[in-house]
């Protein structure tokens, strides 16, 4: 008998800035559903952890510029991604905010104990101001040319075209991306850093350890880092928004009063912060998930997010936990998932380049998506997405392959499940059934010119064309031994014919589908078992 296995699952927390794109759920919220699905179907006590990622300079534009408050904005775009993520299916134990105090307490404590233990230090820094927009700019609101590739769009904090991590003042020709304008300058502030050059060792040491069972995509942007050396970052913004910087007797600190802690050093918090939120309303215990002391050690911690996250969840979060010279658990497996493209680009939220989730479930239901995704998923390069390829995919794997494998499967596995003696009522009622909701079923691949926007062709499909015909039907029933031997069921055969005849055999196949999919999942497990599963999102 199998041991249960106690599992902690997080995937990557998407941020608050409007509905994410199908680049984003393929990357960490849909292959993390997936792993927690055949888990929890194993019978091992699965945690799915997820939230939204709410501070920074991007959620306060995109309040500006909607007419809300900060908080107004997150409020009702937290609703908008919780409701995008129950469309596909996502099966969160817990979905929270890092906005939530319980964020905002722990991250001044990890703060506190970093700074006792000499890793924090106050530091006088260059940074960029505009002029014009009368404020510091943030790393990532500062765009110029890449002083190491040449990329010319390049942001303050990370360079998209050869992932360098970057330092504003660094850029060359920088300007606002806010406003455009390049009447900026450099001015001194005062920011806390993070002293990660004496974690150096201790860090190269985990992931050593730790990367073991980590693909080689994450391995390899871990050590790219550590080789290039880790420097002091600065954990704190000149904003308003987020998680206020404060002493340890929890009062404002002197100087700070008007700065917050950088988003990037609050957000991983937030998956032990939601964890507590859960454990508050489930009466569960959230420390036997976190705290070695108190059984976290027997806890396995899977992590799921896209490349360009790695480096701060196999750098900058493990100098936070390991830092705090507490027993906090660090991820065991980390997944690291390449791109999806978007016809040569990648996708991307802030420019609203590719398909996002509330667009896709206008255009079909979830369970395309969730098939299509993960079995494209981009694991070993870049995925690319095209209408044309995903229209050719559907209409092949799904209407096409699976249906015409699904209707001899179904009807020979049950009649030799009944020694092949089976009364009239075992196959008629389910086949008129079968039938019925076939007929309600939309074929996915016909209704082409109303489904356009997936890419639909106007002419008759393949999946169509190769549909049974009656003397296909009648040789593989013959086959099987099926008209000499299952002699209690001759109605049934004819109920069967007439639905393969009449209908063409589309709304069988498709009623198919509905149940031997779940069959399926009865009776695999391991990697056949997972990419049966996401057919549809059940447990």
């Amino acid at each position: 008998m199998t041991q249960t296995r106690r599992i902690l699952i997080t995937s990557a927390l998407p941020y608050i800035n409007g509905v994410k794109h199908l680049g984003n759920l393929a990357g960490s919220m849909l292959p993390a559903d997936v792993y927690a699905r055949v888990m929890r179907l194993k019978g091992h006590d699965v945690t799915y952890i997820c939230a939204t990622d709410e501070h920074g300079t991007p959620a306060e534009l995109a309040a500006q510029a909607a007419g809300q408050t900060v908080q107004q904005y997150c409020d009702e775009q937290y609703e908008i991604q919780r409701k995008a993520g129950e469309g596909f299916l996502l099966s969160y134990d817990w979905f929270g905010r890092t906005s939530r105090p319980a964020n905002h307490k722990l991250t001044q404590h990890f703060a506190q104990q970093l700074e006792k233990n000499g890793l924090i230090e106050a530091q006088t820094s260059k940074q960029v101001y505009a002029v014009d927009d009368g404020r510091f700019l943030p790393d990532r609101y500062v765009e110029g040319t890449c002083p190491h590739c040449g990329f010319e769009k390049a942001r303050g904090d990370q360079c998209d075209n050869c992932g360098r991590l970057l330092d504003p003042v660094d850029l060359i020709n920088p300007y606002s991306a806010v406003t455009g304008s390049r009447n900026i300058e450099v001015r001194d502030t005062e920011h806390l850093y993070l002293q990660q050059t004496g974690m150096q060792d201790t860090i190269r040491a985990w992931v050593n350890e730790k990367g073991k069972a980590w693909p080689s995509l994450a391995v390899s942007i871990a050590n790219k880092w550590l080789d290039e050396g880790l420097i002091a970052r600065s954990i704190t913004r000149d904003l308003s928004w987020g998680v206020k910087v404060t002493s340890a007797d929890g009062s404002p600190r002197p100087g700070f009063e008007n700065k917050v802690f950088y988003v990037w050093f609050d957000a991983p918090i937030g998956y032990i912060s939601a964890t507590q939120e859960w454990a508050e309303a489930t009466g569960n215990d959230w420390e036997k998930l976190w705290k070695r002391d108190k059984g976290a050690d027997q806890t396995e911690y899977v992590q799921f997010m896209g490349k360009d996250n790695v480096a701060f969840h196999t750098v900058s979060f493990p100098v936070t936990l390991l830092g705090s010279g507490e027993p906090w658990k660090t991820v065991d497996k980390l997944k690291a998932f390449n791109w999806v493209t978007w016809y040569g680009g990648k996708f991307s939220t802030s420019q609203k380049r590719g398909v996002f989730m509330d667009t896709a479930l206008s255009l079909l239901p979830a369970d395309y998506w969730r098939w299509y995704l993960i079995a494209n998923a981009p694991e070993g390069s870049d995925a690319a997405f095209t209408w044309e390829g995903f229209q050719a995919s559907v209409n092949s794997d799904l209407a096409n392959v699976l249906g015409n494998f699904a209707g001899p499967l179904l009807a020979g596995g049950l009649a030799a499940a009944f020694s092949w003696r089976v009364p009239f009522f075992v196959f008629a009622v389910p086949t008129v059934v079968l039938v019925i909701l076939g007929l309600r079923v939309k074929d996915p691949v016909k209704g082409a010119q109303e489904r356009r926007a997936a890419g639909a062709s106007e002419e008759v499909t393949e999946t169509e064309e190769r549909a049974p015909s009656f003397s296909e039907a009648w040789r593989m029933l013959w086959k099987i031994d099926v008209l000499r031997r299952m002699w209690y069921s001759v109605p049934f055969l004819a109920v069967a014919i007439v639905g393969f005849i009449s209908l063409g055999g589309i709304a069988v196949r498709n009623g198919i589908l509905l149940v031997t999919h779940y069959l399926h999942l009865m009776r695999h497990e391991g990697e056949g078992f997972t990419r049966a599963m996401i057919i549809r999102g059940t447990q």
